[in-house]
């Protein structure tokens, strides 16, 4: 198995096959605390080898610096079958996320683990907005 891509973006779509990803990121600022994100996607793209055909479970674990869950764990069952004439096949996976709740500026991560094992992780940078930001353009 082969994470081709893992972001944290503000939206994805899989059109036949085809990952489509606008605006990835990996901090947000805010004004004030907690926080609300109002929407934003997980896009991942993951290869599969004819080897590796069956049933798969795919975790995902949004968390604070301290490891603690900041939203239930997200769990993906994946069932891997590689047609006769390929010798791997690759898979989408979009997880829309909506009103995510951030309590203090902190490092957060999303990571993910296939079968119980992790494979990748996320980073997110959650920061507080200097006051001359908060009033630009004011």
């Amino acid at each position: 198995m082969n994470i081709q891509m893992a972001v944290l973006c503000d939206a994805a779509t899989d059109y036949s096959g085809k990952l489509n990803i606008l605006g990835t990121f990996d901090t947000i600022f805010s004004g004030q605390f907690p926080a609300v994100h109002p929407q934003c996607s997980i896009a991942l793209r993951v290869v599969f080898n004819k080897m590796e055909e069956g049933k798969h479970q795919l975790k995902i674990n949004f968390v604070d610096e301290d490891g603690k869950s900041i939203m239930p764990p997200i769990d993906a069952p994946i069932d891997v079958v590689v047609p006769g004439d390929a010798t791997f096949i690759s898979r989408n996976l979009v997880i829309n996320i909506q009103g995510l709740k951030f309590e203090v500026p902190s490092l957060y991560s999303i990571d993910l683990a296939l079968d119980g094992r992790h494979e990748a992780s996320i980073p997110l940078a959650v920061k507080q907005m200097a006051p001359q930001q908060q009033n630009f353009g004011k």
